[in-house]
């Protein structure tokens, strides 16, 4: 009924600055239910294809807590498409953006390659990735909600992830100063230039607020990259004060941010967390690959 009623959700969300009854009740009951281990977050599941009753209820609770869950099977490095696909639905994820250099159905392949379309490209270098939220350079009406990361085989070495819960950033911006969310709220808070190439726009510039608020649902949803080339933030105080607030929350030690490496046969989904990733090594015999599927929809049943 409330997604009929955004006025309603307007009063109600948490995330409107202006509500700060709203606010403080949620923030004392996201921080009473936080995870700060990875420990916490895993669900061992015996095929993800076809979670149980309880796997999925597990898998649920960690999503409406913590905006994020990592399921854990057996290891296997058969490259089943259909694996992510199959767990993607069970948790309500249909609409999948069919990204540049994705694969036809929507899967992008997260391995080295040097080609000439994704030479330059980091994600399929073994460089490191800046702290980001998937599809940040995306239009306002592609914009990514669900993610699901799925390992066939990790590499040689190195390659895990950092993890923070979006809401959590938001939080601890919050809670340091308001002032900041109002900033990073803002519709031309940052703006992604355009790519060319050989004189070609490839993709237009969008720009856009950091933080935003869904209109019938109240949720949260966050687009950011800690890159500093290739973005442009507002030219004002108050939004360079935010922004380097922000990284200093992500150089952090604080204890909601959790760090591991997904294995064969384990995978993360979430509703677009902050995440980054360390540099790998691959060896002849082990060559890192992971899919990744990016969603238009949030995870079902974990609206705030």
């Amino acid at each position: 009924m409330l997604k009929h009623c955004p006025q309603g959700i307007q009063s109600m969300s948490p995330f409107y600055p202006e509500n700060r009854d709203q606010y403080l009740r949620w923030r004392d009951e996201k921080l009473e239910r936080a995870a700060t281990s990875l420990d916490d977050l895993i669900v061992e599941v015996k095929d993800p294809r076809d979670l149980s009753s309880r796997e999925y209820g597990a898998i649920l609770r960690r999503c409406i807590d913590n905006n994020m869950a990592i399921y854990a099977s057996a290891p296997n490095e058969d490259p089943d498409r259909a694996i992510p696909h199959a767990l993607a639905r069970q948790l309500g994820l249909q609409r999948i953006d069919h990204n540049w250099l994705g694969d036809e159905d929507g899967l992008t392949s997260l391995t080295t390659n040097d080609d000439t379309d994704h030479s330059g490209y980091i994600p399929y270098s073994n460089r490191p990735i800046k702290w980001h939220t998937d599809g940040y350079y995306n239009p306002a009406d592609r914009q990514i909600h669900g993610l699901l990361l799925h390992c066939v085989r990790s590499a040689e070495s190195g390659g895990a992830n950092a993890l923070l819960d979006h809401e959590i950033a938001w939080l601890l911006l919050r809670e340091q100063n308001p002032a900041y969310i109002t900033a990073l709220m803002a519709p031309d808070a940052m703006t992604i230039p355009a790519r060319e190439r050989n004189g070609e726009v490839l993709r237009k510039a969008e720009t856009g607020p950091v933080f935003s608020v869904d209109q019938e649902t109240g949720n949260l949803h966050m687009r950011y990259t800690a890159r500093t080339r290739s973005i442009e933030w507002k030219d004002d105080e108050i939004t360079r004060a935010a922004v380097a607030a922000l990284a200093d929350i992500l150089d952090s030690d604080s204890p909601y941010i959790m760090r591991g490496r997904l294995e064969s046969g384990m995978g993360l989904i979430c509703n677009n967390v902050l995440h980054d990733r360390e540099g790998f090594d691959d060896s002849p015999q082990r060559k890192r690959l992971l899919y990744r599927a990016r969603y238009y929809d949030r995870i079902a049943n974990t609206d705030v």
